[in-house]
């Protein structure tokens, strides 16, 4: 079974904000030893000259990937996941939902500006998060989308209309569902309430024991349609190992997930969630998602 994890910045002290492929390697090959086969390396908000660089380093570590391993054994290259382009988690946010991310680098949806973000790095961008509400965004999520670029909503403090809206322009995933987006309201379920209730969008899901009470992680699992529920890490520099504590700044924002959608989704099927229902969130769907099943 391939394992998919379609979002993460990072792990064991390395992330994607670095000037060095070889950390990308680093990130994929820890990824690899979680037995995790493919990932795709989320590039944190920030200007678009930063995004560029850092876009540029991992187009730089998917080509060094590509090659043999000079003196490796072969069950040593099968070990890292796969590097299968970016996810782009901004700039076109919505500042009163940043969580841990920069909000000063949330810039206005604009064809240009995206144009000037991914020029030349259109072949591995693969998903960008996009907050629906914001002005321009649906023009831009439909110029994005038509591309064959994935686009999720997410850091948005969008209504449901407002995320019904961003889904009819093109959107087909919402970043990490319930964090960083409006909380949900029996008068205005929002966000988290559209992507609970429609059948077609695909979700992710922090499944550690941190970002989501398991209360809320067992409604899910009633709710959504499960062919539709794609688990990811959001792991960062901070998770050095696997399956620690809560990862938080100084002000008790959680920073990242804490466990490798591997290990996420072993976890549930012992708490008792259907195996085959979980093992697809990590495998099938993702790949479907990303257009690849």
């Amino acid at each position: 079974m391939q394992i998919i994890d379609v979002h993460t910045h990072g792990a064991g002290g390395y992330d994607t904000r670095t000037v060095e492929p070889e950390h990308i390697l680093k990130i994929a090959s820890l990824h690899g030893s979680r037995g995790v086969s493919a990932i795709i390396p989320t590039i944190y908000s920030a200007t678009i000259k930063i995004m560029r660089e850092q876009m540029a380093v991992v187009k730089e570590a998917i080509r060094l990937q590509s090659e043999p391993a000079v003196n490796a054994t072969d069950e040593e290259a099968a070990v890292p996941a796969k590097i299968l382009g970016v996810h782009l988690e901004g700039p076109f946010l919505n500042q009163v939902k940043a969580g841990a991310l920069n909000a000063i680098t949330f810039i206005n949806a604009s064809e240009y500006s995206f144009q000037e973000l991914t020029d030349g790095f259109e072949d591995i961008v693969k998903i960008i998060t996009i907050a629906p509400e914001i002005e321009h965004a649906r023009k831009l999520i439909k110029k994005v989308s038509d591309m064959g670029i994935k686009v999720n909503m997410g850091h948005s403090d969008a209504t449901y209309q407002e995320a019904e809206r961003g889904y009819n322009a093109g959107a087909k995933g919402i970043t990490h569902l319930f964090n960083a987006m409006r909380v949900f309201h029996h008068r205005e379920p929002g966000l988290a309430g559209f992507g609970l209730l429609h059948n077609d969008i695909y979700i992710e899901l922090i499944a550690d024991p941190h970002h989501l009470h398991a209360a809320i992680i067992d409604l899910v699992f009633r709710v959504k349609n499960h062919e539709r529920i794609i688990i990811v890490s959001d792991s960062v520099r901070e998770t050095l190992t696997w399956l620690r504590g809560e990862l938080t700044d100084g002000r008790g924002t959680l920073l990242g997930g804490a466990m490798a959608v591997a290990d996420a989704a072993k976890r549930l099927v012992e708490e008792g969630f259907p195996e085959d229902s979980v093992n697809a969130c990590v495998s099938d769907n993702p790949l479907r998602y990303l257009g690849l099943r």
